[in-house]
């Protein structure tokens, strides 16, 4: 037996225990994007690396020929690598998974047969939902009731125009037929545009359209713009390695007459040498202490390479209300359009704000706080939701068996539809003149700084149960009410400190240019230009690609023109990113290189949103650029010390390799030196940065990289000769005594080093290293110095060093520093000047 809509909706929903079965059953409501493999599988994943793989095919090898010892030092190593590997990746991803976890979406259901909000998560099938104007759908649903109820299912459809979706009869089947085609269907992660509707979920979790999806596109990589870079850099030392090996390996075959086998071994000891296999680890690192840092300020990061992107912002699109305001919007007048009090105006946007559904809204709120008006005997007919095209929205009530619709929106939006206008009393008509005073009356008060609601009505003669937009005609403009929003007082130091950064504010906002204007004054807030919305819609992409970099204010825009501004400012080369929490954001959101909201948005602007704030302020935004400059700047000294200490030493290798009769180093003890070097630099996420390194937003440039990487390397590789001259002329030594020596001395420059590539300043009493990167590195070199002296050396060949010979290794290190540290400051210079 078929039942309708209305009587599905006299169905108490589930019971608590009915709910709590159900979930047992069907499982949590919730679909991982990203499939988490077991900790077990992870830790064998980390045996993939391509260099892990090379390393186990040579100690396979050295195995099988009796080289035992370096056999066991490789998987020692390997072993080590990849447990470091693992213990930070997993680190990371509980950090997040912490963090996430405090960002709460919630949905309203019946259960118990009263209305109440829980977790989306517990949302179980047979649950009645109600859904308005900036939810996202929490599960495949089948509508009961519905008003202008627009849904969005580009995400499962790829339509870019939001589907309008309508309640049918149902049937008494527990799961009837629900798909993309039906009208009365909607699915998990499409969100709702417009209107409100009433609906009953059918399946959930991985049961549904988008889990199913989710299932088949697990593990598929977002790759960000700072992932792009460094793929790009991986790939130019993969080639300089490729190139470095295949010479070596050559060159100690044909020249040296050396076993294939020790050429082997020798050339994958350099590529690991030249590699900084670490820099994943120390990005993991980096970007999860940043993140646990920016939770700390309220600021919780959803995805950790946004942070990268924090880093690299140089503007910020922003809307008003509540980021520069208080967002404790209060009404503060109510004039008709001659300027005069009239509480008339207030009792009628009373009746509408009062039966408002849907997405709240402040200022309903700020009307119905304003006064209570006695509402005995009338009741709500029907609602005609907002909408970003109309910009109004409107109420039908009833009293005494007379209907009357009354509408609010932006006066530009409520004159046009108005034939009269209410004035002592009584409706006069509402001709040119009058409007001009109208305009003239809003603009006045959009002037003095508020916001500026029109309100309208008009008794209807023929009775519905329901209406659309076009009864919005021939109505009476009774007047407007002006809210007042003030600014926060943190708003002038925040956006001092955003400017200092070097990052410019953009405000997108739908309120009016002249009151933006006015916030931008009260804030101080320089102003290049201003444009409206309408001004922009009659404007070509040329024209548009002009005035968008020049202009500050952008009022009156539609979400679509949002998402436009923020296109044009990244095409020309801007890292933009964008504070929003509305419906109306969301393209913004999705179009900008970082997404940011607020914990208490929509559900929509939160889910497409890389970053939530628990409070919505520009002052907490400052400390997310910071920490995004933090973690690249000490990314980027890892890569600059690692590349050219490891080229200049590497390089070295090569050329000893072909003039001395033995290997400068032997492989084991390269990679020795090369595991504690990486070792030392995991503190590098620690580090102090340089205030004039956080003055302007970080880029990426391969081609510094690598002009870094020749210059210092190349003084590396000329220290390495002085040390080989030293120890072979100087001193005379042996085999062992001289790869011990060079040993020490390449393992000391290359991680003191840090201290002078760290900074542009002078080492020390300009800028400190952090107490962390200062242990950790100490003892790398004193690990260096003892290692000969311990009874492991066996495994290593290392012999001690005397004093003399010691001291000496000790002043080259030195010299080597002073060198670096002179030719630094011309390298700035000169690089400064090239750009």
């Amino acid at each position: 037996m078929a039942e309708t809509a209305r009587e599905v909706l006299n169905f108490p929903g589930l019971d608590s225990g009915e709910a709590l079965k159900r979930l047992k059953q069907f499982g949590e409501n919730v679909v991982a994007t990203k499939k988490k493999l077991r900790p077990l599988v992870a830790f064998a994943a980390k045996f993939k690396s391509p260099l892990v793989l090379i390393l186990i095919f040579a100690s396979l090898v050295s195995f099988f020929i009796g080289e035992k010892t370096n056999a066991v030092i490789l998987v020692s190593m390997i072993l080590i690598s990849v447990v470091l590997d693992f213990a930070n990746s997993y680190r990371s991803e509980k950090a997040v998974d912490q963090l996430i976890a405090q960002v709460v979406t919630t949905v309203n259901v019946i259960r118990d047969g009263r209305k109440e909000e829980i977790k989306l998560q517990y949302v179980v099938p047979g649950d009645i939902v109600f859904l308005s104007a900036g939810d996202v759908v929490p599960a495949d649903c089948l509508v009961l009731e519905s008003k202008d109820f627009f849904v969005n299912q580009s995400v499962l459809t790829g339509e870019s125009l939001p589907v309008e979706k309508f309640a049918a009869i149902q049937s008494e089947n527990p799961t009837p037929e629900i798909s993309l085609s039906n009208e009365n269907s909607i699915f998990m992660g499409t969100n709702v545009v417009t209107g409100f509707a009433t609906v009953r979920v059918i399946r959930t979790g991985h049961q549904t359209e988008f889990g199913k999806i989710a299932d088949r596109l697990s593990g598929a990589e977002v790759v960000t713009d700072f992932d792009q870079h460094i793929r790009d850099f991986s790939a130019f030392i993969m080639r300089l390695t490729f190139f470095l090996v295949a010479a070596v390996f050559l060159v100690n075959t044909l020249f040296n007459n050396r076993s294939l086998l020790s050429a082997f071994i020798f050339a994958v000891a350099i590529a690991i040498g030249l590699t900084p296999e670490l820099l994943p680890v120390i990005l993991s690192v980096s970007l999860s202490r940043g993140a646990m840092r920016m939770s700390k300020n309220g600021v919780i990061v959803k995805h950790l390479p946004s942070i990268q992107n924090f880093g690299r912002m140089n503007i910020l699109c922003t809307d008003k209300t509540g980021t520069l305001t208080e967002n404790r919007i209060t009404v503060v007048k109510y004039v008709d359009s001659h300027g005069e009090t009239s509480e008339e105006i207030l009792r009628v946007a009373y009746l509408s704000s009062y039966f408002h559904t849907g997405v709240p809204n402040p200022l309903d709120q700020a009307v119905k706080d304003r006064k209570a008006w006695d509402l005995s005997g009338v009741k709500k007919i029907d609602e005609i939701p907002f909408d970003f095209e109309r910009r109004r929205d409107s109420m039908v009530v009833e009293k005494e068996g007379q209907q009357l619709i009354i509408t609010k929106g932006a006066p530009e939006e409520i004159f046009p539809i108005c034939r009269s206008y209410f004035h002592k009393d009584k409706p006069l008509n509402f001709d040119k003149k009058i409007e001009a005073l109208a305009t003239k009356e809003f603009s006045k008060l959009s002037q003095d700084g508020f916001k500026v609601l029109a309100v309208a009505s008009k008794e209807i003669k023929s009775r519905r149960e329901s209406y659309e937009k076009d009864e919005e005609h021939q109505m009476t403009l009774i007047g407007f009410l002006a809210f007042l929003d003030p600014p926060k007082p943190t708003t002038l130091e925040a956006v001092k400190e955003l400017e200092n950064l070097g990052v410019e504010i953009k405000i997108l906002t739908g309120d009016s240019e002249l009151l933006t204007q006015k916030i931008c004054r009260d804030i101080k807030l320089p102003v290049k230009g201003s444009v409206t919305g309408a001004v922009l819609e009659k404007l070509s992409e040329v024209e548009l690609s002009r005035l968008i970099p020049h202009t500050t204010i952008f009022a009156r825009v539609t979400p679509e023109q949002k998402e436009i501004i923020i296109t044009h400012l990244k095409k020309n080369g801007q890292v933009v990113g964008y504070l929003g929490d509305g419906i109306n954001d969301t393209p913004a959101l999705r179009a900008a290189d970082v997404g940011i909201s607020v914990n208490n948005g929509v559900d929509i602007a939160k889910e497409t949103a890389d970053i939530l704030l628990l409070k919505k302020s520009l002052h907490v935004l400052k400390d997310g650029v910071i920490e995004g400059r933090k973690t690249f700047r000490n990314t980027l000294k890892y890569l600059l010390v690692g590349l050219s200490s490891n080229f200049g030493n590497m390089l070295s290798m090569t050329i000893a390799s072909v003039l001395l009769p033995f290997f400068p180093m032997l492989p084991t003890q390269i990679l020795l030196n090369n595991f504690i070097y990486d070792v030392s630099q995991l503190s590098l996420s620690t580090d102090n940065v340089d205030e004039d390194e956080l003055r302007r937003p970080s880029e990426w440039s391969l081609k510094f990289i690598r002009e870094y990487m020749l210059t210092f390397g190349l003084i590396s590789s000329a220290f390495d000769f002085i040390t080989f001259v030293t120890l072979l002329v100087v001193f005379e030594l042996p085999e062992r005594s001289f790869q011990t020596g060079w040993f020490i001395e390449s393992l000391a420059t290359q991680v003191f080093v840090i201290y002078v590539v760290r900074t542009k300043k002078f080492p020390f009493l300009e800028s400190r290293p952090s107490a962390w990167l200062f242990a950790t590195t100490f003892l790398a070199v004193l690990a260096a110095w003892l290692i000969p002296f311990l009874p492991i050396t066996s495994f290593f060949h290392l012999d001690p060093l005397s004093l003399k010979v010691s001291l000496s290794i000790g002043l080259i290190i030195v010299a080597y520093l002073a060198a670096v540290q002179l030719v630094k400051r011309h390298f700035y210079q000169k690089y400064r000047e090239g750009d």
